[in-house]
C-alpha cells in the first residue's frame, strides 16, 4: 500500500483530470445501479398490473440509461488511458534524469539490461495500474458499496445470507495479492536478466563469434529466458487456481439468494420483482469480481515494478552541486591535489595520500602499471568521484564547493575507450558545443588529424556512424573523440591513454598537433608509452595508488626505480641504437690501405622531412 499510495502522489499535477475521471466512474456506477431497479419496476408494476405504458416507459428509460452509461464509460476509458501514458511519460523522464545524475559507482555495479528493463517493463506495469487497475478497483469498491446499501434497504436478512460467500471471497483476494507480488518481482528481475543478456551479446558479438561461443551464449540466454518463462507460468497457474474460486463464491451467493428469496416470496414477505432485482444486483458484482483477479494481479505487478523504480529514485545523489554553489570562474589551469585518498564504495583504497601541484600551461604525465590508480586520479578532476580524504583545488577553488556544470564545461576529456553516438560525425564532434560553427568543427578535426579520413567518406562530415561508432576504426574513433574535446577549448585537458588505439604514425601526427593546442591550458596525459610522456613538464609515476617517483624524463631515467625499469624495456635500446648510428655517421672515414681514394658514402634517405601524408616505402626504411 505504501508503494501504491506513493504512486498515486504522482497524479497531483493532474488534479482536474482526476476529478473528471472520478466523476465518470461515479456516473458509470450510478447508471449500473439503476438497471436492476427498473427490472423490479417492470415485473411488479408492468407485468403484474398488465400496464403496457409502464413497460414502454421502463424500456425507454433502460435505453436512455444505457446510452448515458456508454458515454460516461467512453470518457472514463479515455481519461484512464491518458493518465496511463502521462504518468508513464513523467516517471520515465524522472527515472532517466535520475540515472544521468547518479554517481559513477552506481553505473559500475549495475547492468545496462537491468536499467533498460526498469525504464520499459517496470514503468509500463506501474503506469498501467495507475490509469486502469486503480480505476477498476475504485469502480468495484463503489459498485459494492452501492449494491450493499440497496440490498440492506430491501432485506437485511437476505443481505447477510448473501454476504457469507463474499466475505470468503475477500480473504481469497487478499491471499492472491500476497501470493502474486513476489512472483511479479521475480518476473521483473528475470526480464532484466534477459535484457542484460541481449545487450551484452549485441555489444560483444565479434568476440563471441571469434571464439565460436555461440552455443554457450545461446545456453546462457536460454537459462535467463527459462527463469522468465517459469515465473510467468507460475503467475498464470496461481491466477488460474484462484479465479474459479472467486466465481464459485459469487455463484454460491446467488444460489443462497434465490433459495431463501423464493421462500420469502411464498410467505408474502417480498415481491417477485424484489427478489429478481436482489439477484440482479449480486450478478452485477459477478463481472467485477472476475476482473478482480486481473486487478489484483495488476496491483502485484505494479508493486513489484514500483519497488525497482523507487529503489533508483531513492538513491542519494553523491556527486551534486551544493545549494547556491557559485559558478566556477574562467580557470587559468592551476590544479592542486592536497593529501588526496580515494576508495571505491568502501573497498580497498585506490589512491593513497596523493599530493602535487600543476601550474597553468604545464603538461602533467601519469604513468604506471595497470591498476596503479592513474585513471582513478584523473576521474577526481571532473568530479566523477569525490575524494575519500583530502581536497582537489582548481585556481584555489575546492571542486566540491563550485557548481558542477561550470566545472565540467572547462574540462576536455578523451577517455581510454572512445564512445561515439549514432549520429553524424559533425554532431559527434560538436557534442560538447552544439552551437559550434562549421569552421570550428573543421579546425578541431584538422588539429586531431581526422579531417583527411572524414573527407574521404562520400558524405564527409554528414556521415552517420553506427552504434558506439562501430563503423569506424579504433584510431578514427579516437581522433574524432580528440576533436570533440578540443572543440570545447577547455582550460584543463585530460587525455586518458588517448593514443592507445592509434598506430605509431598517427600517434606522431596527433602529438605534433597537440603540442600546439596544449598551449594555454593545463594538460593531464595518461599513457603507457614513454614516447608520449617524455616531454612532459612533470611526470608522476604511480604504483599501487601511490606516487613513487616524480620529475622530468631526464631526471627519472637516471634514478633507480619503476620509471627506469619501464624506460629500459621501451626506449633504452632504441635510443642507444640511434646514438650509435649518429656516432658512426659522424666518425671520420678510415684511410684506404690500397692507395685508392675513399669512395663517397651513400646517403641514407632523410625520413624526418618526408611528407606526412606519404607512406614510408619498405625500401627506404631498409
Amino acid at each position: 500500500m505504501r508503494i501504491l499510495l506513493r504512486l498515486l502522489t504522482t497524479l497531483r499535477p493532474y488534479a482536474w483530470q482526476m476529478i473528471a475521471l472520478l466523476a465518470c466512474v461515479l456516473l458509470v456506477t450510478a447508471t449500473s445501479l439503476v438497471t436492476p431497479g427498473l427490472i423490479q419496476f417492470v415485473i411488479d408494476d408492468g407485468l403484474r398490473e398488465n400496464d403496457p405504458n409502464a413497460l414502454a416507459q421502463a424500456g425507454l428509460i433502460i435505453v436512455g440509461v444505457g446510452l448515458a452509461r456508454a458515454v460516461f464509460a467512453f470518457f472514463r476509458r479515455y481519461l484512464g488511458e491518458w493518465l496511463v501514458n502521462r504518468t508513464g511519460y513523467d516517471l520515465r523522464n524522472r527515472l532517466y534524469d535520475k540515472i544521468q545524475r547518479l554517481h559513477f559507482g552506481f553505473h559500475d555495479q549495475t547492468q545496462t539490461g537491468q536499467l533498460m528493463s526498469r525504464c520499459t517493463e517496470d514503468l509500463s506495469s506501474l503506469s498501467r495500474f495507475t490509469g486502469q487497475g486503480a480505476i477498476d478497483l475504485l469502480n468495484f469498491a463503489l459498485l459494492l458499496a452501492g449494491i450493499l446499501i440497496l440490498l440492506v434497504r430491501a432485506s437485511l436478512t437476505l443481505t447477510l445470507i448473501g454476504l457469507g460467500p463474499l466475505i470468503v471471497l475477500t480473504f481469497v483476494t487478499v491471499r492472491l495479492a500476497r501470493t502474486v507480488e513476489p512472483i511479479f518481482l521475480r518476473i521483473d528481475q528475470a526480464l532484466g536478466a534477459v535484457s542484460a543478456a541481449v545487450q551484452e551479446y549485441a555489444t560483444g558479438v565479434q568476440v563471441v563469434r571469434a571464439f565460436a561461443r555461440e552455443r554457450d551464449e545461446e545456453a546462457r540466454f536460454e537459462k535467463s529466458h527459462r527463469e522468465l518463462y517459469d515465473a510467468r507460468v507460475k503467475v498464470v497457474r496461481t491466477w488460474g487456481l484462484y479465479l474459479p474460486t472467486m466465481t464459485v463464491m459469487v455463484m454460491a451467493s446467488t444460489a443462497l439468494i434465490l433459495w431463501f428469496g423464493a421462500q420469502r416470496v411464498a410467505n408474502g414477505q417480498m415481491t417477485l420483482g424484489e427478489v429478481v432485482a436482489f439477484n440482479a444486483y449480486l450478478l452485477l458484482l459477478a463481472a467485477p469480481v472476475q476482473d478482480l483477479g486481473f486487478v489484483v494481479s495488476s496491483a502485484g505487478e505494479a508493486v513489484a515494478g514500483g519497488r525497482r523504480i523507487f529503489e533508483i529514485l531513492d538513491i542519494p545523489e553523491e556527486i551534486t552541486s551544493r545549494p547556491a554553489a557559485p559558478k566556477l570562474p574562467a580557470l587559468t589551469g592551476r590544479v592542486i591535489f592536497e593529501d588526496v585518498s580515494f576508495s571505491y564504495r568502501g573497498e580497498r583504497r585506490a589512491l593513497h595520500h596523493i599530493g602535487f601541484e600543476a601550474q597553468p600551461n604545464q603538461v602533467i604525465a601519469l604513468i604506471g602499471p595497470t591498476g596503479s590508480g592513474k585513471t582513478s586520479l584523473i576521474n577526481l578532476l571532473p568530479r566523477f568521484y569525490d575524494p575519500t580524504a583530502g581536497r582537489v583545488l582548481a585556481d584555489g577553488h575546492d571542486l566540491k564547493t563550485v557548481e558542477l556544470k561550470s566545472l565540467r564545461s572547462q574540462i576536455g576529456l578523451v577517455l581510454q575507450t572512445s564512445l561515439l553516438f549514432s549520429a553524424t560525425i559533425r554532431e559527434n564532434i560538436a557534442y560538447g558545443r552544439p552551437d559550434a560553427g562549421d569552421g570550428d568543427i573543421l579546425a578541431a578535426a584538422q588539429a586531431a588529424c581526422a579531417h583527411d579520413f572524414i573527407r574521404s567518406f562520400p558524405e564527409g562530415y554528414d556521415t552517420v556512424v553506427g552504434e558506439r561508432g562501430v563503423t569506424l576504426s579504433g584510431g578514427q574513433r579516437q581522433r574524432i573523440a580528440i576533436a570533440r574535446a578540443l572543440l570545447m577549448n577547455p582550460r584543463i585537458l585530460i587525455l586518458d591513454d588517448a593514443t592507445s588505439s592509434v598506430d605509431t604514425r598517427t600517434e606522431f601526427l596527433i602529438q605534433r598537433a597537440l603540442d600546439t593546442l596544449m598551449q594555454g591550458r593545463t594538460t593531464f596525459v595518461i599513457a603507457q608509452r614513454l614516447s608520449t610522456v617524455k616531454r612532459a613538464d612533470l611526470i608522476l609515476v604511480l604504483d599501487q595508488g601511490r606516487i613513487v617517483q616524480r620529475g622530468r624524463h631526464a631526471e627519472l631515467v637516471e634514478q633507480p626505480g619503476l620509471y627506469q625499469e619501464i624506460y629500459n624495456l621501451q626506449l633504452k635500446d632504441q635510443e642507444q641504437f640511434q646514438r650509435e648510428r649518429l656516432f658512426l655517421d659522424d666518425a671520420p672515414e678510415p684511410l684506404p690501405t690500397d692507395g685508392k681514394a675513399p669512395q663517397p658514402k651513400a646517403e641514407r634517405p632523410d625520413l624526418t622531412n618526408k611528407p606526412e601524408n606519404q607512406p614510408l616505402r619498405p625500401s627506404a626504411v631498409k
